[in-house]
């Protein structure tokens, strides 16, 4: 399979996904990474995330709310982090698989977009 580019991601829309389908190898999601370079895989491969460091709280909220809203309609949700009042860290996992699917990076390179 080629490697995806970040157009190829954000102009897709998340599928349901209610397992049954084979999680994404971490040697795989290595290849989607390099679309969405801002995003880590985590020690098991199951998952990535993204540190985000806003300058307040209020920029802080107001990331979350905007994740939240794209989340919602891709119907694909992350966990999402909030300490130190600015700092955000969000994560992205197919549940319903126990690991990574083309959806969580989709998602990635969607949250991308709104993140100056």
């Amino acid at each position: 399979m080629p490697t995806p580019s970040v157009n190829d991601l954000t102009s897709k829309k998340c599928l349901p996904c209610e397992g049954g389908v084979p999680a994404i190898s971490p040697e795989h999601a290595v290849e989607y990474l390099h679309a969405t370079p801002r995003w880590n895989l985590d020690d098991e491969g199951k998952a990535i995330y993204r540190k985000i460091n806003c300058k307040h709280f209020v920029n802080a909220m107001r990331l979350l709310n905007q994740v939240a809203d794209i989340a919602e309609s891709e119907q694909h949700h992350p966990d999402l982090h909030l300490t130190g009042y600015r700092n955000v860290r969000i994560e992205l996992t197919t549940h319903a698989i126990g690991g990574l699917s083309e959806n969580d990076f989709i998602l990635a390179a969607k949250i991308d977009q709104i993140v100056a």
